[in-house]
């Protein structure tokens, strides 16, 4: 697994996956996840921030190229959850709906909003982030609806030094419930 940036799995489709679930049958030391809840994320952020970010969608660069709302509710609990890739390849830009003026739109280019959501990811990090340094054995099942996860620089670690981390990865998809949906309604949609 690559260090692309924050993110959650499955962006690329109309219904990011659910759940993943993680078996780590080798790990290396240093090879930590960091995990962010992002509901307390979201809530951490100036008003200002969270109505800005409440208006952009992230359009995405693969397979299906969903449009997704950036702040939308989580499908189950129904708090504040994200959708978003942090990784160069993976968003293409963020479309700006301003709905208070009449639905009009604007693209921005993705790097601007991808670096501000990575260092406000950064900062709240040391307060409501979790790290995970992962032992063999390790199983975790993750709600990757409600978390965004990155794997640290240990992750690459040259195997004849550090040894090999093997990870056996599953993810989960949802029903038509998991679409990405914001508290309006509107939901994800087909890439312009």
């Amino acid at each position: 697994v690559g260090r692309s940036g924050w993110h959650l799995d499955g962006t690329f489709q109309f219904r990011p996956f659910r759940y993943q679930t993680m078996y780590f049958e080798q790990a290396v030391v240093g090879g930590t996840t960091l995990f962010m809840p992002l509901c307390e994320f979201y809530e951490a952020q100036s008003q200002e921030t969270r109505q800005r970010w409440d208006k952009l969608w992230m359009i995405t660069e693969r397979r299906e190229a969903p449009v997704h709302p950036l702040v939308c509710l989580h499908p189950y609990r129904k708090d504040t959850t994200m959708v978003f890739h942090c990784g160069r390849p993976f968003c293409k830009g963020w479309l700006v709906i301003e709905p208070e003026e009449n639905g009009n739109q604007t693209i921005l280019p993705s790097e601007g909003i991808q670096d501000e959501i990575s260092k406000a990811l950064d900062v709240c990090f040391p307060s409501i982030g979790l790290e995970m340094e992962w032992k063999r054995g390790d199983f975790m099942i993750n709600d990757n609806l409600s978390l965004a996860h990155y794997a640290s620089d240990g992750t690459q670690a040259d195997p004849t030094h550090h040894g090999l981390r093997i990870l056996h990865r599953t993810t989960i998809v949802g029903g038509p419930e998991t679409v990405p949906r914001k508290v309006d309604g509107r939901s994800s949609f087909k890439s312009l």
